[in-house]
């Protein structure tokens, strides 16, 4: 897979700060915008402190404590066995008293909250792109912008119900590239309706597509699960279809659960899981679709 990198910064984080965290009836203490940043001196803060219960439970994707008496003493900055504590922003982020600082500011919670890992929690997302096509196979036109108009492929998040990129986290030891085909198959394949040779020729075209890709974005992700101890960051890759002949000319419909999938036009009025519209938008850009 060939990737070409165009990183960059996202705007200051607002979905890390959202008031209550997933899954929980726990709520954040309040985090202005002018108080986001570290470098802004604030004695009154005062974050709720919480860790998931299935997190300490000690499942295999989730690190032991590094504070208390169990507390096990971790490499960050660099990898740590298997396990890549690098993160993707610069410099490097800070760990006070040995815990890691998210790196884009305070959030108003401190522990793990639903993160596995002290520190960065990678991930990768697969954005598998075609153009819209009438049933002649002419490309569509946005009458305003008159630029054609693209699709991606979307999975509804069965924990949140929210429409996103099919992406997931990176496994220890585990290459990025193989993370983007691995979670696009489970999480976008797996769940189409489809008859048995069709799966087959979806997984055939899956995998020539995946052999060439257009890294889109590398770094921190506005994602609602993060806390001022632990953050999400991705590498976002782009797989375009732009004949329609490969993985675009399977139709994929929705269903009625919270698996479902779907081609999904590209817009500016889209609202997705996390910072997945900035990722949609840098695609668009690139291809010079309508926004």
């Amino acid at each position: 897979m060939a990737l070409t990198t165009t990183a960059s910064r996202l705007p200051l984080h607002v979905k890390a700060r959202w008031e209550t965290y997933p899954n929980s009836d726990v709520k954040r203490f309040p985090v202005p915008d002018g108080k986001v940043p570290w470098s802004m001196s604030w004695h009154e803060y005062v974050p709720v402190e919480y860790t998931n219960p299935k997190v300490l439970a000690g499942p295999v994707w989730a690190d032991p404590e590094i504070r208390g008496p169990k507390a096990v003493k971790m490499k960050f900055n660099r990898v740590d066995g298997k396990i890549n504590r690098r993160s993707h922003m610069k410099p490097d982020y800070d760990t006070p008293n040995g815990v890691p600082r998210n790196p884009c500011g305070r959030t108003g919670i401190t522990g793990r909250g639903e993160l596995g890992k002290w520190g960065p929690n990678h991930a990768a997302d697969p954005l598998v792109t075609r153009w819209k096509r009438d049933d002649n196979g002419q490309e569509q036109i946005d009458p305003k912008t008159k630029k054609k108009i693209l699709q991606f492929i979307a999975i509804c998040r069965k924990d949140s119900g929210e429409w996103a990129i099919p992406g997931g986290m990176v496994d220890a030891g585990e290459t990025v590239s193989v993370t983007l085909r691995r979670e696009f198959g489970e999480e976008a394949m797996n769940s189409l309706d489809a008859p048995k040779k069709d799966q087959k020729k979806i997984e055939k075209a899956v995998k020539d597509l995946f052999k060439h890709g257009i890294e889109v974005y590398r770094g921190y992700v506005d994602d609602p699960r993060n806390t001022d101890n632990c953050w999400m960051e991705t590498i976002a890759v782009n797989f375009h279809d732009g004949t329609g002949n490969s993985v675009g000319k399977f139709a994929l419909h929705a269903g009625d659960d919270a698996g479902a999938v779907q081609w999904t036009d590209i817009s500016a009025s889209l609202k997705l899981f996390a910072s997945h519209e900035s990722f949609i938008e840098k695609v668009a850009i690139r291809l010079d679709a309508h926004w």
